[in-house]
């Protein structure tokens, strides 16, 4: 049972509990989610009660595109209804039909190089709702779309918390461990991995080069990055997001340079910047997400970069 409990510290010094409640109408909440989106969700606000057309007959809450450049559907509900998975759901089949009608409203909002950039291979839908039942929890690990179950609460003093109740991958894929395994025995078969047991200038995982020579080091970065509870771990065209509700830190190879660059949603001023190790990256583009730059080209370098991994996840 995942469950959240706030407490004030009342004046005779003992802790209150504050009860959470839930908004009076479901349209406060939606307009509140989608005017902090980016922040609260990681999620480009696109459009709201857009309308499916008269084959699909529905209207979707919010449209956005997450950081990750792949599309959202979210779905509010005040209390607590079932039926918001189903209907989340078919919202999906309007999408595949409507690939440039959303890239013409990306285009529109974001700009062209944003809707050039869509990944449309595992569509997400965001569920957010007062509560779910059991059945709701189960049901999501059973379809092959992608879905997130996110519980809101809201509190005096304009407080409002969103909690990842449950998050689905989408379509199958292998687990973490058997992946590495896999892309090693593949590496082995195609003759990357020489006698001493390294591998070779690199190997193909999905459509990131992970370089042979990193091995190692990335199995260590990886169980570094997963420590810290469920982490949604996926592998997207040019990084690696290691993600909760929204993407912690971003995992890049650099082969020339035989080092791994990981970006952490850190605020670097909050960071004793070192030369050759960490980067303030606000206003400078680059691959994957998050503002501070940690570069990991050894055991020791890890091993620094450690308590800023953990100040990311357990800001998160």
């Amino acid at each position: 049972m995942t469950d959240l409990r706030l407490f004030r510290r009342a004046a005779d010094g003992r802790d209150v509990e504050v009860r959470g409640s839930t908004v009076a109408l479901e349209v406060k909440l939606q307009r509140r989610i989608e005017a902090g989106m980016e922040s609260m969700l990681g999620i480009r606000f696109l459009a709201s009660e857009y309308p499916t057309g008269p084959w699909h007959r529905g209207r979707i809450d919010t449209l956005g595109l997450d950081e990750n450049n792949v599309p959202v559907l979210v779905e509010y509900k005040r209390g607590s209804d079932s039926g918001v998975l189903s209907q989340a759901a078919s919202y999906l089949s309007w999408l595949d039909s409507a690939h440039h009608e959303f890239e013409a409203v990306v285009k529109e909002k974001l700009g062209t190089e944003a809707a050039e950039s869509i990944d449309w291979r595992n569509p997400r839908i965001v569920c957010i709702a007062a509560s779910f039942s059991h059945h709701d929890r189960v049901a999501v690990h059973r379809l092959y779309e992608r879905i997130d179950l996110v519980r809101y609460r809201v509190f005096d003093g304009g407080l409002l918390s969103l909690m990842l109740i449950e998050s689905a991958p989408g379509s199958p894929r292998p687990a973490r461990a058997l992946w590495r395994r896999r892309v090693w025995e593949e590496a082995s078969r195609s003759g990357s991995v020489g006698r001493g047991g390294s591998a070779s200038p690199s190997v193909q995982v999905s459509r990131v080069v992970a370089p042979g020579c990193l091995h190692d080091l990335y199995s260590e970065l990886d169980e570094a990055l997963t420590a810290w509870g469920e982490v949604e771990v996926e592998v997207l065209r040019h990084y690696i997001a290691y993600r909760r509700l929204v993407n912690v830190a971003s995992v890049v190879f650099r082969p020339k340079h035989e080092a791994i660059l990981v970006y952490l949603r850190l605020d670097p001023d909050s960071v004793e910047l070192e030369e050759g190790f960490t980067r303030d990256m606000r206003g400078i583009g680059h691959l994957g997400t998050g503002d501070l730059e940690v570069r990991v080209v050894s055991a020791a370098d890890l091993e620094k970069a450690a308590p800023l991994i953990r100040r990311a996840f357990e800001a998160a």
